[in-house]
């Protein structure tokens, strides 16, 4: 139940950390590590934790989820947190008040006389159930199996989740609510994990039916399937700026493109490079 930090170049163990009572998930960097050091970890405890990596030092205990926490990963640039949990749910939770309460900014001010016996008491509620830096935002309730994999849009306020009911489900977000848009059907088992493509309006998804599923997002239709000969998929990850995406299965892991960079070409007579770019057939001398 440790989380361990490392130095990937030196290959060397830095720190520990300690405080989950049960099997960890997943781990994460916050995308603006300079600024905030932060480490976002869910758990078969029920609870998602935020570490501060510099102080080595749990910030924040996110309670709620009544099942294993199976993914929570940090919005790319807001103050958000999504988790999915076997509870059937996923979880979208505010980090404002830790990120002004990290940053010094002035959040609820707590009556003089209350301070003293108060703060003792607060470090012991906090060790317990966590404190109020992280509050939940929406729950999204609409799969009928356990949830997964929960992933943000990079961009748009949309999200994607994956669960053993066999469905991918896109879900839209406001500063008030959150709702269902749409079910992507076609996985024939559990759908371990799901995203959207960084550059195209495209989700992508894998699942233990040993097949990984393009989606298409504005038209909500499967647009590609790939499939392998038995290994299960598990987990999925694309690069931040190039057109690469990597699948984890049973057997290891293949790191795919969903389209050629290269346009079709073929040199014909004379030596000229016939080559085809989007319905087009162009000629180079």
């Amino acid at each position: 139940y440790k989380i361990k930090v490392w130095d990937y170049k030196l290959r060397r163990c830095l720190f520990t950390l300690l405080g989950h009572l049960d099997y960890i998930r997943t781990v994460q960097f916050h995308p603006n590590a300079a600024q905030f050091p932060w480490i976002l970890s869910a758990s078969d405890d029920q609870t998602l934790r935020l570490w501060d990596f510099q102080k080595r030092s749990c910030l924040s205990v996110l309670t709620g989820h009544n099942h294993y926490v199976m993914c929570a990963a940090f919005h790319p640039t807001e103050d958000l947190i999504v988790s999915a949990s076997l509870d059937q749910t996923v979880r979208v939770w505010d980090t404002t008040g830790l990120r002004k309460k990290q940053m010094g900014e002035p959040t609820e001010p707590i009556p003089m006389q209350q301070k003293a016996g108060a703060t003792a008491a607060l470090n012991v509620q906090a060790e317990l159930f966590g404190t109020n830096d992280v509050v939940v935002k929406y729950v999204l309730e609409g799969h009928d199996r356990g949830v997964n994999w929960a992933a943000f849009h990079p961009t748009l306020p949309l999200l994607a989740s994956a669960a053993d009911d066999r469905q991918v489900k896109l879900w839209r977000m406001s500063e008030t609510k959150a709702w269902e848009v749409d079910t992507l059907r076609g996985h024939a088992n559990n759908v371990s994990c799901c995203l959207f493509h960084p550059k195209h309006d495209l989700v992508v998804s894998n699942s233990e039916d040993r097949s990984i599923r393009v989606w298409d997002v504005s038209k909500r239709v499967g647009v590609q399937t790939f499939r392998r000969e038995g290994d299960r998929f598990w987990i999925l990850a694309a690069h931040r700026s190039q057109n690469l995406l990597a699948a984890g299965h049973d057997s290891g892991m293949i790191v795919f493109k969903l389209e050629r960079e290269r346009p079709a070409s073929t040199y014909g007579p004379a030596n000229k490079l016939y080559y085809v770019r989007g319905r087009e057939l162009f000629c180079h001398d």
